[in-house]
């Protein structure tokens, strides 16, 4: 009998759910699940990013003080700095200011040897307001010398030269500002022509002229004599004259004093080291600044008096360039085509002087102050007596 009967229990796998799972309830769970791991991977994502980001910008911003990206690029256009263009300029137009010019030009190597093969050249500094009648004899003179001389020229700010493309002179212009004759403006223009010559490495010495000026001797003669020269060619002098020892002003003791006070024509030759302690000066040209006006002609004593003052054994006390005051007043006597003569120009090139410490006859290598009407008779000397 106990054998036939049945358990009173079920087992547990007979045991009917009451609560089964119904399909759609798993589905949403699931579905909560997916978007909860999502939305915890995106915002995982998103704080990556920022943090990322903020690392990257100040990793950046550190590095590319020392290491600039633009240098490790494959292509290097008009933003790289090129060698070649950093020690000569190819272009003279630039946006520096005065200040930032000077501060640029004055800067030299302490490297004694060039890392480029240098030739040093001649420096020709033009400073004139308009045009320059003597374009046609320079650019004969400087014919069959490229690469042994450089042109400069200093104009009014909105005047252009006309000149051909094969003139010396074509894309010579410099950044100019006005200048006002007998003012400090004149040093300025000065300063501006040295400087911008400066920035071209090769550049050994350097010649201030005018438009009135022409050369009296061909151009190996006058890149010899100034090349091999010892000393610079600035006049520098005091007389006790209401010209010269009458434009000293007591306020600019005790840093000059009146013993110390020089003269000279404008019209310089200077060596580069000469043009970069001209340049670098401060002291003394804000006290000429200030101090020498009116009527007392900066352009005349700023240069001689500075030149006196530290570097007279360095300069030979005269000037190369030959001009007649033998007339008397504010400006030199001024020769035109009547002029011209081979005689007149034999009568400038025979002097008597020294040079690196011997006497010679060759004095002067320049001359001014000549009319555009000389322009003719003197290129129809340029084959014979001029030997150009």
């Amino acid at each position: 009998m106990w054998g036939d009967s049945k358990p009173m229990f079920k087992s547990q796998e007979e045991i009917p759910d009451y609560f089964p799972s119904t399909p759609r309830n798993d589905w949403s769970i699931g579905l909560v699940k997916l978007v909860t791991i999502l939305v915890i991977f995106m915002a995982g994502v998103v704080i990556g990013l920022s943090i990322s980001a903020h690392f990257g910008r100040y990793y950046n911003s550190q590095t590319d003080l020392f290491f600039p990206s633009t240098m490790y690029t494959s292509s290097c256009e008009k933003d790289c700095m090129d060698f070649k263009n950093f020690v000569k300029p190819s272009n003279l137009m630039h946006t520096m200011t005065d200040q930032q010019l000077y501060w640029r030009a004055s800067l030299v190597p302490k490297m004694e040897e060039f890392p480029f093969n240098r030739v040093p050249k001649v420096a020709f500094l033009f400073m004139t307001r308009g045009p320059l009648p003597f374009a046609p004899l320079w650019d004969r003179f400087f014919k069959g010398h490229a690469g042994l001389y450089s042109v400069y020229v200093h104009t009014l700010p909105d005047y252009r030269l006309n000149v051909s493309k094969d003139s010396a002179f074509y894309g010579r212009q410099i950044p100019s500002e006005e200048v006002s004759w007998g003012s400090i403006t004149l040093v300025d223009a000065e300063k501006r022509l040295l400087a911008n010559a400066l920035l071209d490495y090769s550049n050994e010495r350097f010649v201030l002229l005018s438009e009135s000026c022409i050369p009296v001797f061909n151009f190996p003669t006058v890149y010899e004599y100034l090349i091999n020269s010892a000393q610079s060619y600035v006049e520098s002098y005091f007389i006790e004259t209401p010209q010269c020892e009458g434009r000293y002003n007591r306020r600019m003791a005790p840093h000059i004093t009146l013993d110390q006070w020089r003269k000279g024509s404008e019209w310089f030759e200077l060596s580069r080291e000469l043009a970069v302690n001209i340049l670098s000066d401060v002291k003394y040209y804000s006290l000429f600044r200030k101090l020498c006006r009116p009527s007392c002609y900066p352009d005349e004593h700023y240069i001689p008096t500075f030149l006196h003052m530290f570097y007279g054994e360095l300069n030979s006390n005269r000037t190369v360039t030959w001009v007649d005051w033998s007339r008397g007043g504010p400006h030199p006597a001024r020769y035109g085509a009547v002029n011209i003569t081979v005689e007149f120009i034999q009568s400038i090139r025979n002097s008597t002087c020294l040079y690196n410490g011997r006497p010679t006859s060759v004095c002067y290598l320049f001359a001014r102050k000549f009319a555009p009407s000389a322009l003719e008779p003197l290129m129809n000397l340029t084959s014979t007596v001029l030997e150009f």
